[in-house]
This record gives structure tokens, C-alpha cells and sequence, in this order.
């Protein structure tokens, strides 16, 4: 007889009894295996934290590599192998319906709003509201964002839902990365980076002004899910499951994250 299989949301409780969820108590793996992870920048600080704890853990260790959602799901399809992606709902509903990943592994992990990075110590020009938010892009020496990446996407929906997308292209410098976006910043190319909460926290030399205001935020929710494919798929669940768990919310609140 077959024995019933754990869903995610099972197992993040079954963590939560067994203390590993806690994060406390060391506990040894049936087997010891090395999991691929392909992880979305929003969710970086937060895998940088949570990935070592959880090799502790279970004594499973972890290879990453980080990347645009988009990007990532491109090297699926294109057949990259990897046990577990963490990327954003579109690219995850897309790479479920094209077998790439497990539906029933399917979790929401956290989400992160859109603020503006400014370089440190920078003037902080007030867009606490709508009308003082296109002020500012309007009056702003330059605004970075990474062209294919998702805060960059829906930026560019919200200036063109705004009335100012035109006004805006001479002094936008469109990039690959969120990466290009922080050194822009920094380097005082441009006044303003749009980019998520949890990656403004991290840019050495750089602050964030403020998030978007609340009637045009916009937020980047990231979802794990395993590959179809992985022959570690027990070793996988565990680790979505150590992300969904109710311990890791103090690390994803501390890096610019909610639930």
C-alpha cells in the first residue's frame, strides 16, 4: 500500500512539533543529500539567513544560485536541473502547467513592497502620498529599476497607470538587475531605485526612502515549489516547508518581508 503523501502545509506542521521549525533542536537526516536551489532576488536576504539554519537542521546541504524570477524560469524551460525555485506566482503557475514543477509542492513563502532606494545620507524628498510620489519621480534626477524584473514590470505599469511614463523615459535607466540598480544608486547615477523592501535593506551605502504610498503599492510575492524532476523530493518539501514554517517570521519581518 502506498503511504499517503505530505502536503507542504502538513509538514511545515509537523516541523513546528518535531522543534525543527524552531530551528533549535539538531536533527539528523534519514539520508544526507545535496539540494539545487534557484532562488529570485526578493527572496535573497531571506535564503541567506534561512539556508544555513536549515542545513543544520537536517544536515542536508544546499547549492543556491540567485537570479531574476524571469531569468530563472528560463533556465528551467530550458532544462536547468534543481530541486527547489523560488520565484514569483506568474513564473511558478507558469512552470506547474509545463510539468517543471510539482503542483502539490506549491507554497507562498512571503511578500515584499515596492519602495524607493536613495543613496545614504541623500535629501529625502516626501512621497508619503500619491500627488507627492509623481512629484518626486518627476523632480528626480534619474530613477533606476531593472527592466525585466518584477518590480521593475509593475513600476512601469504604475507610471503609465499615473499619467508620467513619458515624462520619466529621458532620466530612467533601465537594468539587468536588481544588483545594477543598488550600484546606480550608490554610485550617484541616478537620485532614485525602485526596487522591493527586502532588497534596498541590504545595499551597503544606500537607504531606503520610503515605500511605495499604500493606493499604488505593489507587492512581490515569492512562491517555492519543487522540481517534478528532483530524485531528492522528501529533502525538498522539507526545505519549502522550513520557509513556510511559523519560526522563520521573525527572519522574514527582519529583512523587509511579510506574510
Amino acid at each position: 500500500m502506498k503511504s499517503p503523501r505530505m502536503t507542504i502545509a502538513a509538514l511545515a506542521s509537523l516541523l513546528v512539533v518535531l522543534g525543527l521549525a524552531g530551528m533549535t533542536m539538531p536533527v539528523k537526516a534519514a539520508d544526507e543529500t545535496t539540494l539545487t536551489v534557484l532562488c529570485s532576488n526578493g527572496l535573497k536576504a531571506v535564503a541567506e539567513d534561512l539556508l544555513p539554519k536549515f542545513e543544520r537542521a537536517t544536515k542536508h546541504k544546499v547549492i543556491v544560485r540567485y537570479g531574476l524570477a524571469a531569468t530563472l524560469k528560463q533556465q528551467i524551460e530550458r532544462g536547468e536541473a534543481f530541486d527547489v525555485a523560488f520565484v514569483t506566482p506568474a513564473a511558478m503557475d507558469d512552470l506547474v502547467k509545463e510539468t517543471k514543477i510539482a503542483g502539490d509542492t506549491r507554497g507562498t513563502i512571503a511578500r515584499s513592497g515596492l519602495a524607493v532606494a536613495i543613496k545614504a545620507g541623500a535629501r529625502k524628498p516626501d512621497i508619503k502620498t500619491t500627488d507627492a510620489f509623481k512629484r518626486a519621480l518627476l523632480d528626480a534626477k534619474g530613477i533606476a529599476y531593472a527592466k525585466e524584473g518584477a518590480s521593475g514590470v509593475a513600476f512601469t505599469a504604475l507610471i503609465a497607470r499615473l499619467g508620467i511614463a513619458d515624462a520619466l523615459k529621458s532620466k530612467s535607466k533601465l537594468t539587468a538587475t536588481g544588483e545594477e540598480v543598488g550600484e546606480a544608486v550608490v554610485k550617484g547615477e541616478v537620485e532614485f531605485g525602485i526596487l522591493p523592501v527586502s532588497e534596498i535593506l541590504p545595499i551597503k551605502g544606500a537607504e531606503m526612502l520610503a515605500p511605495f504610498p499604500a493606493d499604488v503599492q505593489s507587492y512581490i510575492v515569492m512562491v517555492g515549489g519543487a522540481s517534478g524532476a528532483s530524485k531528492h523530493g522528501a529533502a525538498a518539501k522539507e526545505l519549502i516547508a522550513f520557509f513556510m514554517a511559523p519560526a522563520a517570521l521573525p527572519v522574514i519581518k527582519a529583512k523587509g518581508m511579510e506574510r
